[in-house]
């Protein structure tokens, strides 16, 4: 690789995210930072195939631990241990000229992309966690479409709940974010309210794709041992 990938951690009392800044969607979690930053490794074969369309370099299939610098730590909450990468920190408030909101608004349409594809492809129940729980194929659809609807509404905007069955009311919503998010900015939050572009386009690209990789681990056949 020909630089290392920048990473903020954030940390909760029961939680730890790993955030590559520079990458919507690309952020895990573990118990513990080193666990987070495994997980984010383990990851990176993944994000490729998201981001192949993206113009410029993107992550490598391998990544090593010294492949991540840690560029950020912060404190947090209740929506960090809840399972969610919530912290606005101070890398999302950097300005963005006209090409870098244009690649994020590329990256979270890619994520969207991506979730499609996998969904669309996936049986309508799926395997169920160890406990025996776990949405099915359209009950995670529909909690991703609520998702970016409640996102929409922290941007500033004001839109139409879209539905499953109506994919026009899906693309004119994800047309109005990707334009907001695509405008240059000087890091401040949109709409007038809490989210600066950059953490919008990694918590929407980070949602998409954690649900699209779940529902294609719980699609696989599980491997059989011995």
């Amino acid at each position: 690789m020909s630089s290392r990938i920048a990473v903020a951690i954030e940390r909760g009392t029961k939680k730890v995210f790993a955030t590559a800044v520079d990458w919507p969607g690309w952020s895990r979690s573990g118990k513990t930072e080193e666990l987070a930053l495994e997980a984010l490794g383990r990851a990176a074969p993944r994000y490729p195939a998201m981001a192949a369309d993206i113009s410029g370099p993107v992550p490598g299939q391998q990544v090593r631990d010294d492949d991540f610098e840690i560029v950020e730590r912060t404190v947090g909450g209740s929506g960090t241990d809840f399972g969610v990468p919530s912290l606005v920190t101070d890398h999302d408030r950097r300005p963005l000229t006209g090409a870098e909101a244009e690649r994020l608004s590329r990256l979270v349409d890619a994520a969207w992309t991506t979730f499609d594809r996998i969904s669309a492809k996936a049986p309508l129940e799926l395997r169920k966690g160890p406990r025996g729980g776990g949405r099915d194929r359209d009950k995670i659809i529909d909690h991703v479409l609520e998702s970016d609807h409640g996102y929409s509404h922290e941007m500033g905007l004001r839109l139409d709940r879209p539905s499953r069955t109506n994919q026009a009311s899906i693309d004119a919503m994800r047309a109005a974010i990707l334009d907001l998010i695509a405008r240059p900015s000087d890091g401040s939050p949109l709409g007038g309210r809490r989210w600066p572009p950059r953490y919008a386009a990694n918590r929407i690209a980070w949602h998409a794709l954690d649900h699209a990789w779940e529902i294609e681990d719980r699609t696989e056949e599980p491997s059989e041992s011995g």
